[in-house]
């Protein structure tokens, strides 16, 4: 076998271990948004979305195949699905609880400010996008827990409960708006309609 044949058919980007640049980038979209933020500038639409996606991957489920080790082994030596490692060869979770001291770090730095209220758009609503987030991801960590403890699968009740209350509270939010007449619905109806998707979204 020539040496061609036996080096790898592909290499993390940059030779780090899996994920690492996504992390690197995550933790710069959440530090301008989180300096932006402390320092009252206005923050263009487009980091708060980004910051969105980046929230999506790390605190939502992704579902996975579960195969055994020896099975599992052989995928990654044929390239087939990336090796298992950590980002930035962190601890594993580190990069969320690096995401969660930021805006931790933030909410604390704004109320010492006086600028934690309900005024401040801006910075109440990233508070609470993220905070939505982290509650339904919490919510099913705690869930999946408990279900492995006690071998009991999750209650198909509690899961449409959630489902009726966020498809109720978008519908309340949301058919004003599609008729054009949003000033039916007070400004924190859509904040809650929509931290309650985001807690849903965290929670499946």
């Amino acid at each position: 076998m020539s040496e061609l044949d036996a080096s790898p058919k592909h290499w993390p980007p940059l030779g780090l271990p899996v994920g690492s640049v996504r992390a690197i980038l995550t933790l710069f979209v959440v530090a301008v948004v989180v300096v932006n933020v402390a320092k009252n500038r206005m923050l263009d639409l487009f980091w708060t979305e980004t910051l969105l996606i980046a929230l999506a991957h790390y605190f939502t489920a992704r579902r996975f195949v579960s195969l055994p080790p020896d099975l599992m082994k052989r995928f990654q030596d044929e390239g087939l699905i990336e090796k298992d490692t950590n980002p930035l060869w962190l601890p594993r979770h580190c990069i969320r609880f690096i995401i969660l001291g930021a805006f931790g770090w933030l909410a604390w730095h704004l109320h010492t400010q006086g600028r934690l209220k309900v005024d401040e758009t801006q910075a109440v609503s990233m508070l609470a996008i993220v905070a939505a987030y982290v509650a339904g991801s919490t919510v099913r960590a705690v869930g999946s827990w408990l279900g492995s403890k006690t071998k009991r699968p999750p209650s198909s009740a509690w899961g449409d409960f959630k489902a009726i209350v966020v498809l109720l509270a978008m519908g309340i939010a949301g058919f004003p708006e599609l008729f054009g007449m949003p000033e039916f619905i007070p400004d924190y109806a859509h904040r809650i309609a929509l931290g309650l998707m985001l807690f849903y979204i965290g929670s499946r």
